[in-house]
């Protein structure tokens, strides 16, 4: 299923001015190969016609990983407190750019977040993706504000987002 969600994740970003597609879908590459790993690790894909159109992959906030290291603006006391089974990450999310608009992302995201255990779900966003934000606090995710990223990130910071669970009547 590898190649079949790199192309999705190839095709959701589709030409994008100054970045080369086959470095970012490589990196995406290692990314999804190293989260096979990780604790409580679900993937659920969206098909249609056999074609996959989307998926959504996450995982179970690690202690170690420290996701919320630098958070601007700094947090409640204990909110970054993570037990290894309070967090879900959700790392991944991506529909085919001639599905998008449709529903499928917002279906992927119900789907997986519906059957977690954790109490809250969190994920990162490009802080310049602002029309991605949107659709984020559209579907209940509050934006706590915005880390450092590490060295050999994508970008230099990131927003974080959290979600509380499980989900119940979410804006639709």
């Amino acid at each position: 299923m590898l190649d079949e969600i790199v192309d999705v994740y190839s095709s959701a970003y589709g030409e994008v001015t100054g970045e080369d597609r086959g470095v970012k879908s490589s990196a995406f590459r290692d990314r999804a190969t190293g989260a096979l790993d990780a604790n409580n690790y679900e993937l659920v894909a969206a098909r249609a016609d056999g074609l996959i159109v989307g998926f959504i992959f996450g995982y179970s906030l690690r202690p170690e990983r420290e996701w919320w290291k630098g958070l601007t603006p700094e947090p409640p006391v204990g909110f970054a407190a993570e037990t290894g089974d309070r967090t879900v990450v959700l790392a991944e999310i991506e529909v085919r750019r001639e599905w998008q608009g449709r529903g499928v992302g917002r279906a992927l995201h119900d789907a997986f977040l519906g059957g977690r255990s954790e109490e809250r779900g969190t994920l990162a966003a490009n802080p310049a993706a602002t029309s991605t934000h949107a659709l984020y606090e559209g579907w209940g995710w509050v934006k706590m504000g915005t880390v450092p990223g590490r060295p050999g990130s994508y970008y230099p910071e990131y927003v974080r987002f959290v979600l509380p669970l499980p989900l119940q009547n979410l804006p639709r």
